[in-house]
């Protein structure tokens, strides 16, 4: 069995690549005078798609879970992942990688960040989610939806990501941002969100404006509830 120290190193690796190449996309897309600027929410779809590709393949060894959700849904499918001490080691592996990642995101495109045309919030949306109608309640729903997919068809069908394959993976997150990602921006991974988010707040960037604390719990608590109950279901009907 991969040892603790193994699985943090992993997950922090591979979630720092899936963020790099995640933010690195929106970025692309959000901030003035980039070469890929006003290039589409499916260009950013794919894009995240490729960077969980890539995450996946980096993070092989640990199963590259690359998100709490999964490894709640794992969890509650009644899967072992080696104790206590493995699973804080995915959790922090996550959030601390998710850290690394957006940062790094930021210093490939500070001039952009900094550049007064950029408005503060095409910089959060860089870092972090925010629902396009803000009404808590249907935001949770969408979170806890889109997750449910994602942590039900991996669990399910693969026991892993790195078991469904990095190309299933990738493109079932493509699916999931182009169909369901409208109302929130499809945060579907807590890591994902909140690490990023307190990046954006810490960061030295110019007329960043506030990081939407009040709404940051939905991408963390609604993810992981989806997370959960897909579990659950995928080991109560027999798919795992």
């Amino acid at each position: 069995m991969t040892g603790a120290g193994d699985i943090f190193l992993s997950e922090l690796m591979g979630t720092a690549t899936l963020l790099l190449l995640g933010c690195g996309v929106v970025a692309n897309v959000v901030l003035a005078r980039t070469k890929g600027f006003n290039g589409g929410f499916l260009m950013i779809n794919f894009g995240w798609g490729l960077a969980v590709f890539a995450g996946v393949y980096v993070a092989y060894k640990s199963g590259a879970h690359l998100n709490p959700a999964v490894t709640v849904g794992l969890l509650s499918a009644g899967q072992s992942l080696g104790g206590a001490l493995h699973v804080l080691a995915y959790l922090g592996g996550q959030f601390l990688g998710a850290f690394v990642g957006a940062a790094l995101a930021w210093a490939a495109y500070r001039d952009h960040f900094d550049d007064p045309e950029s408005d503060p919030g095409a910089k959060l949306a860089v870092f972090s989610t925010g629902p396009a109608i803000p009404r808590r309640l249907s935001n949770f729903v969408t979170e806890f939806i889109a997750t449910f997919v994602l942590v039900f068809v991996v669990v399910a069908f693969g026991r892993t990501p790195s078991g469904l394959g990095p190309l299933a993976v990738a493109l079932l997150v493509v699916g999931i941002g182009a169909s369901l990602g409208g109302p929130t921006g499809y945060a579907i991974n807590p890591a994902r969100d909140l690490a990023p988010r307190l990046a954006h707040a810490l960061l030295p960037i110019k007329n960043k404006g506030g990081s939407d604390w009040s709404y940051a719990w939905i991408p963390v608590v609604a993810p992981l509830a989806g997370g959960a109950v897909a579990g659950l279901l995928a080991h109560g009907t027999g798919f795992i």
